[in-house]
């Protein structure tokens, strides 16, 4: 790319990233109102979350066309080429990651006046923390190009698991004794869901970070075992380990 080119390109990328960050802190800051509005049964937030739903969305088509924008006319290659396939899958992460939270608000809705167990509104709120400080970690990974910690998320996600595991276990013990009505059940238990998702998006979020950077995806190494077993087809560049860039320069994304 001629200097000038690769400036403005460069300049383009940035830009995109600045709104992919800008994107994921709605979804964050929906994130934490759309736990406090469940608890309290707060439909005027949950309604103001559900209807702000549009502007992510605008947003994210935005950022998608100025990514395609970029690969058509840029024509990027190597580590460009990963940071724009990257924000354009971070993209797709963050916007169902703010789907999630709609869905956990349109639950909230139909489980207004319903009184919650103590113990499942415990469960709630540190889902809610643990999920909310994930999505944020991964986030950072992200503007900080950091692999370390895109690593870590995996890791991190168990303790959110765990959380998911007591939470269905407190859900069937208060639909047992008689103090949840099965509808209510119901809804709980796919709010205990939305929240599960959201990590788990956070997590593919730190995958493409690791991309983005090294050129690693958790798919190389099972395709590298698909390989030394004999399963047929070659190996594509990656799957030994290697960053993508190594193996061929010129390769988009595997």
């Amino acid at each position: 790319m001629p200097t000038e080119i690769r400036r403005n390109f460069h300049q383009a990328l940035d830009e995109v990233r600045d709104d992919i960050v800008r994107l994921a802190g709605m979804v964050t800051e929906a994130l934490g109102r759309a736990t406090a509005a469940l608890l309290q049964g707060d439909l005027r937030v949950a309604e103001e979350i559900i209807g702000n739903d549009d502007v992510l969305d605008t947003l994210t088509l935005d950022i998608e066309e100025r990514c395609y924008q970029l690969l058509t006319l840029q024509q990027p290659m190597a580590t460009d080429l990963r940071a724009v396939v990257t924000a354009i899958r971070l993209t797709a992460e963050i916007e169902r990651s703010g789907d999630l939270v709609v869905n956990i608000m349109k639950a909230s809705r139909r489980l207004y006046g319903v009184e919650m167990q103590p113990k499942v509104r415990g469960l709630i709120e540190r889902m809610g923390e643990q999920v909310h400080r994930l999505f944020c970690l991964s986030i950072d990974a992200y503007v900080e190009r950091d692999d370390s910690l895109a690593a870590a998320l995996d890791d991190l996600d168990d303790a959110v698991d765990e959380l998911h595991i007591d939470y269905i276990q407190a859900i069937f013990e208060t639909h047992e004794t008689g103090t949840s009505a099965l509808q209510a059940s119901v809804q709980l238990a796919l709010v205990g869901r939305f929240y599960e998702r959201i990590a788990d998006h956070a997590v593919n979020i730190g995958e493409r970070v690791r991309y983005m950077v090294t050129g690693w995806l958790p798919e190389h190494t099972g395709a590298a075992r698909v390989a030394a077993a004999g399963g047929g087809g070659a190996p594509g560049p990656g799957t030994t380990g290697q960053p993508v860039e190594d193996a061929a320069p010129d390769d988009g994304e595997a």
